[in-house]
């Protein structure tokens, strides 16, 4: 197993990317800390890893509220000792055009998807700089490579969330810290369940595999990065689209 007894923290692990995340690790051997703020979610997540004799701990942590987040780290500490892996992969949306957006949604979407990722990350840093070691993870996204409409805030964070990464890479690189970024494409997640057939098909036609991603094929790419087999790899925005942005 891939990631053997490496304690990984997995923000926004409930649903979608960050359940099946939290699923593959626990399948590939890693002592899996899953993280949301809903609790019954939560505790789903942390009963279906232990159901498949895997091995997982659960917390309500709010990424915008860095008590929750130092709470979550010192019981992680006080259990296991170590922190291998940080997957940031809490965000949100709420989108509106530039003349409609409000401040109020600006801000929030900030919150959460970059300073909520500034947040957890200083939660764990000088635990891997003691520990020599350590694979940070951050969920970005094709939007934060080329922008989309109606999504001034959202792009706005997922384009820095790999200014940031890449700067984390020049920082840690030599105290034995990886820092990468995933940008998935059009993923076939419960964000899509209201939209209609007809927007889901145009999406599966702009995208040269002709069909939308699977939250596992994301889950797959973090599984890599957190392992020794990505060893060398350090400071890379590594895109799942199905060939999407060609």
């Amino acid at each position: 197993m891939r990631l053997a007894n490496k304690v990984s923290i997995i923000t926004g692990a409930a649903q979608g990317i960050g359940q099946a995340t939290a699923l593959k690790f626990a399948q590939e051997g890693a002592k899996v800390v899953v993280c949301d703020m809903n609790q019954a979610g939560v505790d789903a997540v942390v009963n279906q890893i232990r159901e498949a004799k895997g091995e997982a701990v659960g917390y309500a942590v709010d990424v915008t509220k860095p008590d929750t987040i130092n709470a979550m780290v010192k019981g992680v500490m006080e259990k296991y000792g170590r922190i291998d892996t940080l997957v940031n992969n809490a965000g949100i949306v709420m989108d509106s055009t530039l003349k409609k957006m409000t401040e109020a949604q600006f801000d929030k979407v900030i919150d959460v998807n970059l300073k909520g990722v500034f947040n957890c990350t200083k939660a764990v840093v000088d635990i891997m700089l003691e520990q020599k070691s350590g694979a940070i993870l951050i969920t970005s996204s094709i939007v934060g490579l080329f922008g989309n409409f109606g999504q001034t805030n959202y792009a706005a964070t997922k384009f820095g969330v790999i200014g940031m990464a890449k700067t984390w890479t020049r920082e840690l690189g030599r105290k034995g810290i990886r820092v990468n970024c995933v940008c998935p494409g059009f993923i076939a997640t419960s964000i899509l369940k209201d939209m209609p057939a007809d927007v889901i098909k145009s999406m599966e036609e702009r995208v040269p595999m002709a069909r939308l991603g699977k939250p596992e094929e994301i889950a797959n790419t973090y599984a890599f990065l957190a392992s020794d087999e990505a060893s060398y790899i350090s400071g890379a925005t590594i895109e799942v689209t199905g060939g999407l942005t060609l």
